[in-house]
């Protein structure tokens, strides 16, 4: 009997899923918390700076269920969503070295640092929502989780570039003017214009981030009695975990 290799990605963008569609890649547009995929159908899921975005830790845990979810036994999945620690083991992730005079490349797999942002000023506060007191941590490490006490429901807004003082923050993406689709303008995220360019200002869009402390994202992949961490590490500024369906 002959096996066939399908591999299906999924996004909320529908923009980005079309230009997957040009490319003949197979994609849909989908919540990654309701996925239209047959339970126990998939022999592996990748989920790639995806989580980091759901702003509680129940949709966090909800979102890791989903993808195990969708496992057949013995299938496995890989996480990789964005580190508070972006100095480990007293090496700076590539997101702290690169200098803002760089031009900020597309993230990869291989590099680790998914999705790099774009940003303004972050002020010196923290988040309603710090991980470091949600239950499914209670037995988890919390060195390095210096968030400090809510002040206030707003939410900071990260300095690109720098080590990050709040899990739970807003990352301004300067949206570049692109090609339309649909009446919809499709732009890529870039640094503001020079003095050569358009005067006229990008817009920018707060996207919110939960960055994960050391062991939140292996505990909460542990909370779940469907799935065994099979792997648990750290790569270029990413808390990654690899799972395997029981």
């Amino acid at each position: 009997m002959k096996h066939f290799l399908l591999q299906v990605g999924c996004d909320r963008s529908k923009n980005l899923v079309d230009i997957c569609g040009e490319k003949n890649f197979q994609a849909l547009v989908c919540d990654a918390l309701s996925v239209p995929i047959r339970s126990g159908s998939c022999d592996a899921c990748i989920s790639i700076a995806v989580i980091h975005h759901f702003s509680t830790a129940e949709r966090r845990l909800a979102a890791i269920r989903e993808l195990a979810r969708l496992l057949r036994p013995g299938g496995m999945a890989l996480i990789y969503v964005w580190a508070m620690e972006q100095e480990h083991k007293n090496q700076k992730s590539k997101y702290l070295k690169e200098k803002n005079g760089s031009k900020d490349k597309e993230e990869r797999i291989k590099t680790g640092m998914a999705q790099r942002p774009l940003s303004d000023q972050m002020p010196d506060s923290s988040s309603q929502d710090s991980a470091c007191s949600d239950q499914v941590l209670s037995n988890s490490k919390d060195e390095g989780c210096d968030a400090k006490p809510v002040t206030d429901s707003k939410l900071p807004v990260h300095t690109n570039r720098t080590s990050f003082h709040s899990q739970d923050l807003l990352v301004p993406w300067h949206l570049k003017g692109g090609a339309k689709r649909k009446g919809e303008s499709v732009g890529t995220v870039s640094f503001p214009a020079s003095s050569k360019e358009s005067q006229e200002p990008s817009p920018v869009f707060h996207r919110y981030y939960h960055v994960f402390c050391e062991g939140e994202l292996e505990a909460a992949c542990r909370s779940l009695d469907c799935v065994r961490v099979q792997k648990s590490y750290y790569d270029q500024g990413n808390w990654c975990v690899v799972l395997e369906k029981l």
